[in-house]
């Protein structure tokens, strides 16, 4: 039996690896059959056949029939599907309950002690990193604006506060409602009317002649991004952040003199 290897490929979506994809097709396409046939029709050595559908069987993809020559049945892949689906929400599940444990645990009062005395120790200098992809970049600044406690400057591109907006939505909802000013500048609100309007109920927003993307956060914390996102894809978009009073402070100095003269 000849199955495609695209086809193949997208099986592991349900967790199967090569041979376990190969010889449970080949059961889907006889209904029932023996170990030796299926090893023969998906081409997988038999030494390998016995324990792939013993790993399928526990899985649930499979049923082994009494009696012999033993036999296996194939599960019918729509019961298949809501099996998978059951057990990765029971693993997610599990997952944030732990997470949640740790949270309010001890293991996090340590970990926090143990950051908090490591960062005692560390230079200034060493207080900065790269980052690259979009999305860590915009984690980043999530994680940078969640301890925002008195100001957030953004300047960014008009399809940049599109997806600030959609990204960034709920930490900085839950900077205002802290108190922290949020002023965001982009080159031509006009043309993105409808996100100005939309991200407006959170931030205030100004024009600016600027052509840049930053982030600033109290004065202290900055990350500035590389590339014009007009012309990089957002896997090879990339930024710097660095966590320096002295760098970040002037910075937003010119921010604050090009946002009095902005409209």
């Amino acid at each position: 039996m000849i199955v495609q290897k695209d086809f193949l490929n997208k099986l592991r979506d349900f967790g199967l690896n090569t041979y376990e994809s190969k010889l449970w097709t080949a059961l889907l396409s006889r209904g029932v059959s023996t170990a030796g046939e299926l090893s023969d029709i998906a081409d997988v050595p038999r030494s390998r056949s016995y324990d792939v559908l013993e790993s399928l069987e526990k899985k649930g993809f499979v049923i082994m029939k009494l009696g012999k020559p033993i036999k296996y049945i194939a599960v019918p892949p729509t019961e298949v599907i809501d099996r998978v689906k059951n057990k990765i929400q029971e693993k997610a599940e599990n997952q944030i309950k732990l997470i949640n444990e740790l949270r309010v645990g001890n293991v996090l009062n340590e970990l926090n002690l143990l950051h908090t005395q490591g960062i005692e120790s560390v230079e200034p200098f060493d207080l900065s990193g790269s980052i690259k992809d979009r999305n860590n970049i915009y984690n980043h600044l999530a994680t940078m604006i969640k301890k925002a406690k008195k100001s957030v400057s953004i300047v960014t591109s008009n399809e940049g506060v599109a997806r600030k907006a959609d990204a960034l939505k709920s930490v900085l909802e839950k900077a205002k409602q802290r108190g922290v000013k949020v002023k965001i500048m982009v080159p031509n609100a006009k043309e993105a009317a409808k996100t100005v309007k939309d991200i407006s109920k959170i931030a205030e927003i100004k024009d600016t002649g600027i052509k840049a993307r930053f982030c600033i956060v109290d004065g202290k914390e900055l990350m500035f991004m590389l590339l014009d996102d007009n012309k990089v894809h957002s896997s090879y978009d990339a930024a710097v952040w660095v966590n320096t009073e002295f760098f970040a402070s002037a910075l937003e100095n010119t921010f604050n003199s090009e946002w009095k003269k902005a409209q």
